[in-house]
């Protein structure tokens, strides 16, 4: 019988597997005008955490409830259907749980994939998914990297940073990446080929690190992070700069900390503005196509954490949350 992973208690803090349960999911029926997709890949991503919570609003996405699949963006195929645009056989990206079938009508984000051949599913989730889209659009759109531009990423060793780090490193800019131990900041130089990386573990006073690394201010910083980690940038910020907002895994935890140093923005006529991949869906065809050349040039690498099996979700989870891994974080449940 299909299996799901459930919420099973709302996180306080930070997130345990306690949390979560694996349970059997009976098939669905598939109604007329939907259709039944095999889940194949889970992406993990952070800002999911914060509709975990009890009390979570409706705001982007609906509150989590307790004893149902937790929300995710997957990758699957169709096994039945009843959808005159969606065949069996078809490869689907979608909006919807932690479940090896969902049922779906169309719509949330789903889309057919084309994946090629000679590439795994999962850089489908990751490089040439919706984390990759998210580098892209937000650096390009927000960051408008300019040939000998700073650009400070934060959590820059997770699924969205090391993308963005190579994309503005191709633009012709110098990068530094902001991480939490000493050990991600070697790899953040070594392998993904950042120019510097600044950790928490080695360099606790970040505006000193930043006075150090970047004397003459920052152009662009990919916010993943918020909290103290952002208003400590905003005071090292170059005229003119570009304050891209993607996540603030800060805060999905713990008590929020208030932006404070707003009068940067105007005294530096500094521009910082928030955004969701999901505005620019008319941009994803053109996008994917990029990244992959890109990525079949050598120009670009993918950097993937994949736990197999949807019994691994739960762990899978926390590791990311808990900065444990490196890259993008998935559950592969069939390759």
């Amino acid at each position: 019988m299909p299996r799901a992973v459930n919420l099973a208690r709302h996180p306080t803090g930070a997130v345990r597997p306690e949390d979560f349960e694996v349970v059997e999911a009976p098939r669905p029926e598939v109604p007329e005008g939907w259709f039944l997709i095999k889940n194949r890949v889970f992406s993990l991503d952070a800002g999911f955490r914060q509709w975990m919570s009890a009390g979570a609003g409706d705001n982007y996405l609906t509150g989590m409830q307790l004893n149902e699949p937790v929300q995710s963006i997957v990758l699957g195929e169709v096994v039945e259907s009843r959808h005159p645009d969606f065949e069996v056989g078809t490869l689907v990206n979608a909006r919807t749980a932690w479940e090896e079938m969902s049922l779906l009508d169309g719509t949330d984000l789903c889309s057919p994939l084309l994946a090629a051949e000679d590439l795994p599913l999962s850089e489908y989730m990751s490089t040439l998914g919706p984390t990759g889209m998210t580098a892209w659009l937000g650096l390009n759109h927000i960051g408008q990297p300019k040939p000998g531009d700073v650009v400070v990423v934060s959590a820059a060793g997770g699924a969205v940073g090391t993308i963005v780090g190579q994309l503005a490193k191709a633009a012709g800019c110098r990068t530094i990446g902001l991480v939490s131990s000493a050990a991600k900041a070697q790899w953040l130089t070594d392998e993904v080929g950042y120019d510097l990386a600044i950790s928490r573990e080695a360099h606790p006073d970040l505006a000193q690190a930043l006075i150090e690394a970047a004397p003459e201010g920052i152009d662009i910083f990919f916010d993943n992070v918020g909290g103290s980690v952002l208003n400590t940038v905003m005071q090292h910020l170059q005229e003119g700069a570009r304050l891209v907002l993607c996540g603030a895994i800060s805060q999905y935890e713990a008590e929020v900390e208030p932006v404070s140093h707003t009068w940067e923005l105007i005294t530096k006529r500094a521009r910082m503005e928030g955004f969701m991949f999901s505005d620019y869906t008319d941009e994803f065809p053109a996008v994917i196509e990029a990244m992959e050349k890109l990525l079949r040039a050598g120009e670009l690498k993918t950097f993937d954490q994949c736990y197999q099996g949807i019994e691994q979700t739960p762990t899978a989870f926390c590791d990311m949350m808990s900065g444990a891994s490196r890259g993008k974080c998935l559950v592969v449940l069939e390759d």
